[in-house]
């Protein structure tokens, strides 16, 4: 059972719901004080002592029959209820049937439903291991079902119906043993479902250190549709679940921080050269953030999830401050305060532009100008600068000077490009110039690239 729950734990945070090594501890004080022999208590401990926030109820609610169900219904033997002669009769039909339909008619009239492995395989064969979230299980069940022979069993059972007349069976004893098929044709299908919704469930989190999957993920910013943009959204919050995870599980270890020789040596001067104590260099590892978000048109997907990300994740950073710009720099931090992270980025377009801005108006360089008047004073030795934009300046000054004093007076500059590289210095671009004045540019031209660079830019990389 402890093997279960830790294979749950991780199923749970797969989903990006936020669980502690210290929740999964109390969860297993909590089975051994309470016993598993309830189920309802059962679920209730380790529904208590897992989730922390009422959004996080309906994955728990979706993952827990997966992998403390029973494996769905159990089915009915179809000969308990038949006399001795009828059951050689349905015997006899069923032989006379024999095809690629064998293995489904007589799951259904014995009650003998595949194994599990049996289950796994036809799984696999439907495209469970391809599957990367619990949304894409109904479309895996139905295929393996159709694998099965669901498509045509209907055909199937009017012909041993046929037969079953043919050779004498009551009307009476045949709806009986009809009841009983039809009553296992549901089991087997709540079976194929929680064997798909548990493989989709043990593969995502047993998927590599990623923390992305699926086609959608890589798919360009500039190539989404509205029906796409509206999928990924849900996918944000099981990313943000997994970056959370992930930095206080750094945090945690950074607490102590990196063996430091210089100190280690200067401190043990005092016996003889010999060191005794050993002195650790402090990791902070929750950054101060300066954002500047290009407010383009062509931009406003990238901001959208960028500021999403970010706002979800303030526990994870020591301060924020945030600017918008596009023909200038506006600061919005107020704005996003006032809203919900996944409205920031509309929020900011609608104030910032009423919701219209004019094309081809971009100046980042006279952007800098501006927040170097007005707010220079938000950049100090401890803050991490972090631009998000495409470096296309309209042919404006791109002002490289202020970059590189930004360099020097920020512990670093971090840069967010929607463009390949190789699309820098094209036309009105200024990148080929900017990536020489900030300390790492990441391309984030689709949302598995800014996760990773969300992830890095939290781990101080």
């Amino acid at each position: 059972m402890d093997n279960r729950v830790i294979e749950f734990v991780r199923g749970m945070r797969a989903a990006g719901v936020r669980v502690s090594l210290a929740e999964s501890m109390d969860a297993m004080r909590a089975i051994e004080a309470l016993g598993i022999q309830d189920k309802t208590i059962f679920k209730s401990s380790l529904r208590a002592t897992l989730i922390k926030e009422s959004q996080d109820f309906a994955a728990f609610d979706q993952l827990f029959p997966l992998y403390f169900g029973s494996g769905g219904p159990l089915m009915q033997n179809a000969l308990d209820d038949l006399s001795p002669d009828e059951q050689d009769m349905l015997k006899a039909a069923l032989q006379a049937m024999s095809g690629k339909m064998q293995n489904l008619m007589d799951w259904l009239t014995s009650g003998e439903g595949p194994t599990k492995e049996e289950l796994e395989a036809l799984a696999n064969q439907a495209g469970a291991q391809w599957a990367n979230n619990p949304g894409e299980a109904r479309w895996v069940t139905r295929r393996m079902l159709q694998q099965m022979g669901m498509g045509h069993l209907e055909n199937q059972i009017q012909e041993l119906m046929q037969k079953l007349k043919e050779m004498g069976m009551s009307q009476e004893a045949i709806e009986k043993l009809m009841g009983v098929v039809e009553a296992n044709r549901e089991a087997l299908a709540e079976q194929a479902a929680q064997q798909v919704g548990l493989q989709i469930a043990q593969e995502r989190a047993n998927r590599p250190d990623e923390l992305h999957g699926s086609d959608l993920m890589h798919k360009p910013f500039s190539a989404l549709n509205e029906e796409e943009t509206a999928v990924l959204r849900k996918e944000v919050q099981r990313l943000i679940g997994q970056l959370r995870t992930r930095a206080a599980m750094r945090r945690k270890r950074g607490t102590r921080g990196k063996f430091d020789a210089k100190s280690t040596i200067r401190a043990n001067q005092k016996y003889g050269g010999v060191p005794l104590e050993l002195r650790f260099k402090k990791n902070k590892l929750k950054p101060s953030l300066v954002l500047m978000c290009d407010m383009s048109r062509s931009m406003f997907h990238v901001t959208e999830f960028m500021l999403t990300f970010i706002y979800q994740l303030q526990d994870q950073v020591s301060k924020t401050r945030s600017f918008a710009f596009y023909s200038d720099m506006q600061e919005v931090s107020h704005i996003l305060n006032a809203n919900r992270a996944e409205d920031a980025a509309q929020a900011v377009f609608d104030t910032f532009y009423g919701g219209s801005p004019s094309h081809y108006a971009t100046d980042f360089g006279g952007s800098l100008d501006t927040f170097y008047h007005k707010w220079l004073s938000a950049v100090n030795g401890r803050s991490t600068v972090v631009i998000l934009g495409d470096g296309r300046n309209n042919y404006n000054s791109p002002r490289i000077d202020l970059i590189k004093d930004l360099q020097k007076r920020a512990r670093r500059i971090i840069w967010f490009c929607p463009e390949q590289q190789r699309q820098w210095g094209t036309g009105d671009s200024d990148m080929l110039e900017y990536a020489s004045a900030v300390d790492s540019i990441y391309v984030v031209r689709n949302l598995a690239q800014l996760a990773t660079a969300v992830d890095k830019l939290l781990a101080g990389d």
